[in-house]
């Protein structure tokens, strides 16, 4: 079942609405570390006012990629396109219509909100009346109007982050970059942080990508592109790249996965994946075949699991092995 070959399923309509521009658009894009290749021909189109994700765990290259969308790093090979400026070419250009947030803290927390915002006003040539016009629209946009004039260390940290989307978006860019700008919120923040992302593309008709590794936010995007160690294994919306599996999914837990795993390839005709101490199947009714799986292996199988598919499952239809290995989940970092 696992393929590194990306499935395209994508219609070309997105959250509702048919013929869109492409804003954004990556041609073959490559990348090598030395001896490591950590882009290997990503190539995808990102269409206007669309919320895009890029999702993949640790040495995925989303990092990587994000960092060349950005105008931080220059690409080995390819080509990619931002509001028709090419990032390896017209990185100076580019960079007065994009707006960044860096998965690392950018704002000076001994600095007020309005000073953070004015200093990066300066950066872009803002002065006078026009910045503290942007300085008063950005607050008030993300609801920190009434603490402009305190320090940002007394802010929480989902203030902090929308501080830092208020200086990514003080220039009015009409592109919108977010590495991993969940990370160190807590729950209500997130919540919070996504429902401000819909606002910006339903009301300001901005174009965002965000990288994530965390499967809930990815739920959130409108379309999504799935990288595994450099390759983009699939790209759709949430729907459609669970629909690609169909049926249920039933994982097995047995003290013999290998084995067991052979004698229902051969009993029941099917593909069977190994994961750890567990077997993975894909099949329609899922609750039927439990039983007679379950008949069949008498005392073989200590428990059974069945659900609809995840954008997990997906991940591992296309791979082979799971999102993250047992030492990345227990870390919970984000990834590359």
């Amino acid at each position: 079942m696992a393929s590194n070959a990306p499935v395209y399923l994508s219609s070309g309509t997105t959250h509702g609405k048919v013929g869109l521009t492409s804003v954004i658009s990556v041609s073959e894009l490559v990348h090598r570390y030395e001896q490591r290749t950590a882009l290997d021909g990503i190539s995808f189109e990102v269409h206007d006012a669309e919320l895009f994700g890029l999702l993949g765990p640790n040495g995925s290259g989303k990092t990587t990629l994000f960092r060349i969308l950005s105008t931080l790093m220059l690409p080995s090979g390819g080509r990619a396109v931002i509001q028709e400026c090419d990032v390896a070419r017209d990185a100076t250009r580019l960079r007065r219509q994009i707006g960044v947030v860096f998965q690392a803290q950018s704002i000076d927390v001994k600095l007020t909100a309005v000073e953070n915002l004015r200093h990066q006003g300066h950066l872009y040539g803002l002065r006078g009346a026009v910045l503290r016009g942007r300085i008063e629209e950005m607050l008030c946009r993300v609801g920190l109007s009434d603490r402009a004039h305190e320090k940002a260390e007394a802010f929480s940290g989902g203030m902090q982050r929308r501080l830092e989307l208020a200086k990514g978006l003080l220039h009015h860019p009409s592109v919108l970059l977010l590495d991993e700008p969940t990370t160190g919120l807590d729950p209500g923040a997130r919540r919070d942080l996504w429902e401000y992302l819909r606002i910006l593309r339903d009301k300001e008709r901005v174009t965002i990508i965000v990288t994530t590794h965390l499967m809930e936010e990815a739920e959130r995007c409108d379309r999504l592109a799935i990288l595994n160690q450099g390759h983009m294994v699939a790209i759709g919306t949430p729907l459609e790249l669970k629909h690609e599996i169909g049926g249920d999914v039933i994982l097995l837990d047995t003290e013999d996965p290998e084995g067991l795993a052979g004698r229902i390839r051969v009993r029941f005709q099917l593909d069977t994946q190994v994961l750890g101490k567990q077997i993975r199947i894909e099949r329609e009714a899922g609750h039927r075949f439990i039983t007679e799986v379950v008949e069949s292996f008498p005392g073989e199988i200590n428990a059974v699991s069945v659900s609809k598919p995840t954008l997990e499952d997906v991940f591992i239809h296309r791979t082979g092995h799971r999102f993250w290995t047992e030492t990345e989940n227990r870390e919970q970092t984000p990834g590359n």
